[in-house]
């Protein structure tokens, strides 16, 4: 099944999906079963450059937008894979690419380009603050020339195949800022150093298998140059990373979406109850129309959302909207794929229950389906802030 608009990537797919065809179903649904991490793809992607692809030609990556990392991560899911396990390098890049001095980019990003680091991991969400961002409680305090980090993260994926995280903390105490979005900062942390020096590592176990964890600073200890930008000003940065966040997560809901179109509407046309295929009936035919047609839909909103991003616009409300309905999509396909395969949607051999689990998330993470209606109610529509 094609998209009914051809776009101009057409090349980017083409090598992405070619990649992608080296890693059978059969490899992603091990993966899958031993709870493991896919590094011989994650590898694949990362000698290809593709994992470079929003760092500067100047620096080793191949300086493209986040409209072409879009398509990369959306031809992942599309083939079957899990792009949960690599997207990290994408959306945190943005942070590092806007805010950082050029010393810093200098030090970071030809490493991470060449694959001798990977940055896919970003320390905001906390236990008791949950997406209330402005009140996480992680501090950082400046102490002769380093930053003394205590407090506690929850949800923070891929640390374990990591070498790098960007780390949201506050710097000034709430109490003592004009706004509440004030006060907070962005470092990097050196991860593997820091396991051994106050940063305490607890895995989750989830129903998805992707990689997350709950993360204990005790006097953790980062140097004065590993901070980004400029100090209380990181809530400002993390937006960046944010909204690349969720329209990367809408292009993999897209992926998402074609893939189990793609696997429903060859199983209904070949099944047949009765005497005739049960993609004949209607009662078939209407939930797979739907779940296309919106599929459509998101996929024109994904790149509505790039096109701002990449022009350095606000993107805010149109990177909400694409994962909004990108997740609902691909929910709606996921549900009629597994409807329709019956009793083989639930074996594994057939996939469609690990991608079932897969694209559920996204009803969920990095943001919730009533936090972006929140979001558009108050900053779209003008409607009274609602908490």
């Amino acid at each position: 099944m094609k998209s009914i608009e051809q776009d101009n990537y057409q090349d980017i797919r083409e090598a992405v999906r070619a990649l992608c065809a080296g890693f059978s179903d059969e490899y992603h649904r091990q993966v899958d079963e031993k709870k493991g991490y896919p590094e011989a793809f994650v590898d694949a992607l990362t000698q290809a450059g593709w994992l470079a692809a929003l760092i500067p030609e100047e620096y080793g990556g191949a300086g493209l937008g986040l409209t072409e990392a879009s398509v990369i991560m959306e031809e992942i899911n599309r083939s079957g894979g899990n792009s949960g396990s690599c997207h990290g390098q994408m959306y945190n890049m943005n942070t590092l690419l806007r805010h950082g001095s050029e010393q810093q980019k200098a030090f970071w990003l030809p490493r991470i380009a060449s694959g001798e680091w990977r940055l896919q991991s970003m320390g905001v969400t906390e236990p008791t603050t949950g997406t209330d961002t402005t009140k996480i409680k992680t501090t950082a305090i400046k102490r002769d020339g380093r930053y003394v980090i205590n407090g506690q993260k929850v949800w923070i994926s891929r640390v374990q195949h990591s070498d790098w995280m960007i780390l949201l903390a506050r710097t000034t105490p709430l109490s003592e800022v004009r706004r509440k979005s004030e006060g907070m900062s962005i470092f990097m942390v050196d991860i593997k150093e820091a396991m051994q020096s106050g940063m305490t590592v607890r895995p989750i176990a989830n129903m998805v298998n992707h990689e997350t964890n709950e993360l204990f600073f005790e006097n953790l200890e980062i140097p004065e140059q590993n901070l980004i930008g400029e100090e209380g000003m990181g809530f400002r940065y993390i937006l960046d990373g944010l909204n690349a966040e969720r329209t990367l997560i809408a292009a993999e809901c897209i992926g998402d979406g074609y893939w189990f179109l793609d696997r429903v509407t060859k199983y209904v046309s070949e099944r047949e109850v009765f005497g005739r295929p049960i993609g004949q009936n209607q009662g078939v035919q209407f939930p797979i129309a739907e779940a296309f047609i919106e599929v459509e839909a998101a996929n024109l909103m994904r790149f509505k959302a790039c096109e701002l991003f990449d022009r350095h616009l606000p993107c805010g409300a149109q990177a909400n909207m694409a994962k909004y309905l990108a997740a609902k999509a691909s929910w709606e396909a996921a549900n009629a794929c597994l409807q329709f395969h019956g009793g083989y949607g639930f074996a594994n051999e057939y996939d469609i229950e690990r991608k079932f689990r897969e694209t559920r998330l996204y009803q969920v993470a990095p943001v919730s389906t009533n936090l972006i209606l929140s979001y558009i109610a108050e900053h779209v529509l003008d409607l009274p802030r609602s908490f």
